[in-house]
């Protein structure tokens, strides 16, 4: 099986647990980060969790992926909704793509409602808060085991 994912963390999520616990919750980025590696290795899902506040390291890390990874779960954050470079960078990937995001982007300002990156994923986890990280690992590695 083809086990090899990327989770890309977009900005301001190295701050879960201190910014609008109300949107985002109480859980700090570390432990994510541990509950998404656990369930990974459940599933037998070599996985690499990775957070940048800056476009143009995301970016890189997007085209690097390619010879990578099999899949790419993404959170892009705020630039979901303004990067046309991620958007292209996700383009090229080729492979498996989810996107996800904590909050439900469609119930928020209306300035949210708006994903560049949608149209080109393979699907998408909104408003289901840090459980939808891992619906995404599950969803990627059915996603995987399926195409071989």
């Amino acid at each position: 099986m083809n086990n090899k994912i990327i989770i890309i963390n977009g900005p301001n999520l190295n701050l879960l647990g201190e910014r609008e616990q109300s949107q985002y919750g109480d859980i700090t980025f570390d432990e994510l980060r541990e509950n998404c590696m656990k369930k990974s290795k459940e599933l037998g899902l070599e996985t690499e969790f990775i957070q940048s506040n800056v476009e143009g390291e995301l970016v890189n890390l997007i085209q690097n992926s390619r010879k990578k990874y099999n899949g790419m779960i993404i959170n892009a954050a705020a630039f979901t909704h303004t990067s046309v470079a991620i958007r292209d960078a996700l383009e090229v990937f080729k492979k498996p793509i989810i996107e996800l995001h904590i909050s439900n982007i469609y119930k928020r300002e209306e300035f949210r409602h708006k994903s560049l990156i949608s149209d080109i994923v393979t699907g998408g986890i909104f408003g289901l808060g840090i459980n939808g990280y891992i619906l995404a690992i599950i969803s990627m590695q059915k996603i995987l085991k399926n195409e071989n």
